[in-house]
Order: C-alpha cells, then sequence, then structure tokens
C-alpha cells in the first residue's frame, strides 16, 4: 500500500547520510560509462529528495550487493525498511531493475521480500528490512544448500507467458555467446577446454527448455541474497529472496547459481567431489535430477569468472580455477 507522507521542514529534517559505497557498486556504476558517472555524483541529492518526497529517514549503507546503494531506512511511523537505488541500466551482463521489480512483485506471497513502495522510472524501491543472510550466518555449506533449496522452492510458480521475462533458453543462448566474446577478450583466462565445455552445457539447457514446465526463477540466489524473515531471524526462522534476478525456467537454473559461490572451499579441497555432492544434496532437497543443476553451475560458473575480470575484479581468476578443476574431475 501507498506510504502516507508527513510533511518535513527545515527543522525536522534528518542529518544528511555519508553515503559512502561499495566498492563493486561504484566499480559497476563507473563501467557504464557517463551515465554511470552521473548517477553517482548525483546520489547524495537523490537519496536527500527521496527522504523528503517518501517522508522516511535514511541510515546506514548496506554491503554485500553490487546493483545499486542500499541502505536502512525508517518511514515516518518507525517502521524499518530498506531503500535501493539501481545504477543505470547498460552494463553488458548486468540485470535491468525492471526486471527485478517485477520479480520481487510476482513473488510476494511466494518468499520474496515484501515491497514497501517503488518507483519503477527513477529505479528505486523499498522493501521491508530482513534480518541476516544465509552468508553472515556462518553455516556449514550443507546447511546453507538446505536452506537456499527450500527457499527457492516456494518461489516456482507458473506465470502467464505474456509477462514481460526472458526464458531460461534466451538466457543459455545469451550465456553462450558472452562466454565466447568475454573469453577472447580478456585474453582467453582459462583453457579453452573450460570455455568449450561450459557452452557446450549452455547449448544443452537451451535446446532443454520446455515452456510448459517453466516456472519463475529467482535467478541470483547466492547466500547473501538469501535473509532471515525477521530482524532478529537465525537458522532457524523462515528465510525469504532479495535481488532477483528473475526468468522463466527450469529449477534446476535457480539451483545451480549456490554452486557458482563458496570457491574458497573448493579450492581447498577435492574441487570435484565437493561440487558433485553439494549439487547432489540440491537435487535432493528440491527433488529434481542433479545433472541439469551440474551443467548450469558451470556454465554461471565461467560467465560469472569471465564477467568478474571484465570489471577488473581479481576474483573471477578464483571462479575459473574451480572450473579448470571440475573439468579435470
Amino acid at each position: 500500500m501507498p506510504v502516507r507522507c508527513r510533511e518535513l521542514t527545515r527543522e525536522t529534517l534528518p542529518m544528511p547520510v555519508r553515503l559512502e559505497l561499495p566498492p563493486e557498486v561504484r566499480r559497476k556504476a563507473l563501467a557504464i560509462g557517463p551515465a554511470g558517472q552521473e548517477w553517482l555524483e548525483g546520489l547524495d541529492a537523490f537519496v536527500r529528495e527521496l527522504e523528503q518526497e517518501w517522508a522516511i529517514e535514511v541510515h546506514e549503507v548496506l554491503h554485500g550487493g553490487s546493483g545499486g546503494l542500499v541502505a536502512t531506512a525508517n518511514l515516518a511511523d518507525g517502521t524499518a525498511a530498506v531503500l535501493k537505488l539501481a545504477i543505470p541500466d547498460g552494463l553488458y551482463g548486468h540485470s535491468d531493475f525492471r526486471r527485478e521489480l517485477e520479480v520481487m512483485l510476482l513473488g510476494q506471497d511466494h518468499g520474496y521480500a515484501r515491497v514497501v513502495r517503488y518507483d519503477e522510472k527513477r529505479r528505486v524501491m523499498m522493501t521491508e528490512r530482513l534480518g541476516r543472510s544465509v552468508a553472515a550466518l556462518d553455516l556449514p555449506v550443507a546447511r546453507q544448500i538446505d536452506v537456499i533449496a527450500s527457499t527457492l522452492r516456494r518461489g516456482w510458480v507458473r506465470v502467464e507467458d505474456g509477462a514481460d521475462l526472458r526464458t531460461g533458453e534466451e538466457q543459455a543462448g545469451w550465456l553462450y555467446d558472452a562466454i565466447a566474446t568475454d573469453w577472447e577478450r580478456q585474453g582467453r583466462p582459462c583453457s579453452e577446454r573450460v570455455a568449450r565445455t561450459a557452452q557446450r552445457f549452455a547449448l544443452a539447457r537451451r535446446d532443454a527448455f520446455d515452456p510448459a514446465r517453466a516456472v519463475l526463477v529467482h535467478g541470483d540466489a547466492h547466500p547473501a541474497n538469501v535473509l532471515a524473515d525477521r530482524l532478529d531471524g537465525d537458522e532457524h526462522g523462515g528465510f525469504k529472496l532479495i535481488d532477483p534476478d528473475g526468468m522463466r525456467s527450469e529449477p534446476a537454473h535457480d539451483l545451480a547459481i549456490p554452486l557458482r559461490g563458496w570457491s574458497e572451499q573448493l579450492l581447498a579441497g577435492d574441487a570435484g567431489a565437493l561440487g558433485r555432492a553439494w549439487c547432489g544434496r540440491l537435487a535432493e532437497v528440491a527433488g529434481i535430477d542433479p545433472e541439469p543443476i551440474w551443467q548450469w553451475a558451470f556454465v554461471e560458473r565461467v560467465s560469472t569468472g569471465l564477467f568478474l575480470l571484465r570489471l577488473g575484479d581479481p576474483l573471477g581468476a578464483q571462479f575459473l580455477e574451480v572450473a579448470e578443476r571440475w573439468c579435470d574431475a
């Protein structure tokens, strides 16, 4: 429901918040070009404008995401919320705000954080404030898998064919092309075997797409995007989803995203055996075949590693090293 605004005067305005953006957000904004630079320069003024117009108080900038400014806020009645101001569109490989908002609205009552208010044109939304993320709860990987898989299952609902969402078929085809392009432009930072395996799996998932079985998928359910349902919640309570890169695809696509992470743990052990074991656990919790999960996971890991290197993020090398070991296995 729309939030009723209170009248703010010079005397009642909160003190300005120092907006110290996470480096990942600044890096992405600058990579967009002039539009991203303009967004950075106007951010403080925009936040002040929203505080007056929406009768909110913006507080602490949150870290963990990379798609825009995310900060804690309070409504006029003191209700705790989170404000997100998305970076401009135009970064190759980065999801757009319109799609994120559409998925958040479609996912209401299906495991997604409640949307309090939004302005699509100005690329801003406010959601309920949730508790700590799975990533911050210091859980064993096996427990993280259980939480993520069970939370994702709540969101796998059918959506109308007319919904303005790309399909898993389209995404797989796009990833096939992106891997080829980024692999060459980044100086072939992984073996040709890894790049070609990722492309082969992308084609397999593209050809397996079945519109009759496609559901709404979150598309970016790594541990930092799955949060405790309550501010004081822990691993024993419910969880909700934030920051989707949604589409209509197969459930295996959703379950593959967590396997894109945990690079340090994978590199510290037998990456192939661990990866396959975690894939099997995801499949068991969700009740689906593990092979499509594995194929999507390989594609997403390679494409993300190349994307991070394009942004100048050295963590991309870890993603690709795990893919090399997965191939060896």
